[in-house]
């Protein structure tokens, strides 16, 4: 490629750290990194649990963690469809 062509990618060239593509993305769709975040409080807070589950099978305590975790991030990724549903249909104003 010449130096005299423009790019087609200059957008995305621009944006080559990682903090500024993760930056854009929350912007694009905030619900996603919110799922993330939750997933990984709820593996950790299981984590923590792990030492203090009492008379708890570990498969039983595992069981339970994994199901809040994808239910945390299930809502999550809901809530963003909602939302983006929402602001294309009903918060985009009438042409």
């Amino acid at each position: 490629m010449s130096p005299s062509q423009e790019s087609v990618f200059s957008e995305y060239e621009a944006d080559t750290s990682q903090t500024s593509k993760l930056i854009r993305k929350f912007k694009e769709t905030p619900f996603v990194p919110i799922g993330m975040a939750g997933f990984a409080a709820v593996v950790g807070y299981g984590l923590y649990k792990l030492k203090h589950r009492g008379e708890m099978k570990m498969s039983l305590h595992l069981i339970h963690m994994r199901v809040a975790a994808q239910g945390f991030a299930v809502g999550a990724l809901t809530c963003g469809v909602l939302y983006s549903m929402f602001r294309d249909y009903v918060g985009k104003p009438k042409e």
